[in-house]
């Protein structure tokens, strides 16, 4: 609805008359020239012949609203659209000004408001902006009232309704807040993990703690109850180590029990101290001497010994010619091994002599 047009009279062929509505004021003119005023209601505007004389221009009283929208970029280059709207009336007082001063209202709003979002916008970020659109609202607003009084509008509201930048820029703003709720959501979840991680520790601390109470009470239990019964009726006390080794026998064979309770139990004791492991090196010792003492008595047999008699000491002479080898060279060289019985029959070497020069096959036995 556009804010002024020309009206008729309520009599046909004649203005003398007029009913004017409560929303809108009446300016009469005689013969084109204004005249007066009208108020609402029925008025008489004056003697006129067939329309001719008199004439009505109305206005509204009403508060309209313009829309303004205004393109313009920040001082981070982002280009936005700022939707502005401005409400204003006419002053009464001034009907005559709203009417006759200006040909478009909405034009020359529109004109005041892109001036004044042009020049504010441009100095902020895109991000104040948004943050600053009441300081928007009242430069736009000051502007107005300043300039549209002279013209007979009284501005009521100077309203930044809207700041859309351009789509894409939208869509990467849309992006980074997308990212940062991620962000918060990924620490918010990694320090939900950390609790339930530092819960699941300390209670499974707290329950080793108890279970290796109940374990150190049992074990206490155990050996009152060993020693108990090995000193009753008895005036006899165990001493610690022989405490400790009845509880490592105890444990032992717990041990034992667990495993043939598992029918899918795979397990193999193995020595694995310091001291184990010198016993064991100290078995395969001895085990490699007898043997090598056995090959030894083996090999002189053909050569005419008849191996070891039962006596204090032994002696065996061998020789051993490398012209029966293969490779060897000429001239013979004997080795004499002397040879003394050692606890329970074993042999142990005394002493070896080479002697050149000896007979082919001279096996040569000596008893002391």
């Amino acid at each position: 609805m556009t804010m002024q047009q020309q009206e008729r009279g309520c009599l046909p062929l004649t203005n003398c008359f007029a009913t004017v509505p409560q929303d809108r004021w009446y300016a009469v003119e005689r013969f084109g020239k204004y005249s007066h005023m009208l108020g609402p209601g029925l008025a008489f505007a004056g003697p006129d012949c067939c329309g001719c004389c008199l004439s009505f221009r109305s206005i509204t009283s009403r508060v309209e609203q313009n829309t303004v929208n205004v393109q313009t970029k920040t001082k981070d280059n982002v280009f936005v659209t700022c939707r502005v709207a401005v409400q204003q009336s006419v002053r009464p007082e001034n009907a005559y000004d709203a009417m006759y001063k200006l040909a478009n209202v909405h034009e020359q709003i529109d004109s005041y408001v892109s001036d004044v979002v042009r020049s504010a916008v441009p100095h902020m970020l895109l991000d104040e902006a948004f943050e600053k659109k009441d300081d928007i609202s009242e430069a736009v607003q000051k502007k107005l009232e300043t300039e549209m009084t002279t013209y007979g509008f009284q501005i009521h509201k100077a309203l930044v309704t809207e700041l859309v930048p351009d789509s894409s820029v939208v869509q990467s703003m849309n992006e980074i807040n997308k990212q940062k709720r991620l962000r918060d959501a990924a620490v918010m979840a990694a320090e939900a993990e950390k609790v339930r991680v530092v819960k699941a520790a300390e209670a499974a601390a707290d329950a080793s703690q108890l279970q290796g109470e109940g374990i150190a009470r049992q074990r206490r239990a155990i050996v009152d109850g060993l020693r108990d019964s090995i000193t009753h009726g008895t005036n006899g006390t165990l001493s610690t180590d022989q405490i400790s080794e009845l509880l490592l026998i105890t444990q032992y064979f717990e041990t034992l029990r667990d495993i043939a309770a598992n029918s899918k139990a795979q397990t193999v004791f193995l020595p694995h101290s310091a001291s184990a492991v010198a016993d064991v090196a100290s078995q395969v010792r001895n085990g490699i001497m007898q043997a090598g003492a056995g090959g030894r008595m083996e090999t002189g047999a053909p050569c005419g010994a008849e191996g070891l008699r039962d006596g204090p000491r032994h002696a065996v002479l061998a020789q051993s010619d490398p012209r029966h080898h293969k490779g060897s060279g000429d001239g013979g060289v004997a080795a004499t091994c002397w040879l003394r019985s050692g606890p329970r029959g074993t042999a142990e070497p005394a002493s070896v002599q080479t002697e050149p020069n000896l007979s082919d096959s001279a096996c040569t036995r000596e008893y002391r």
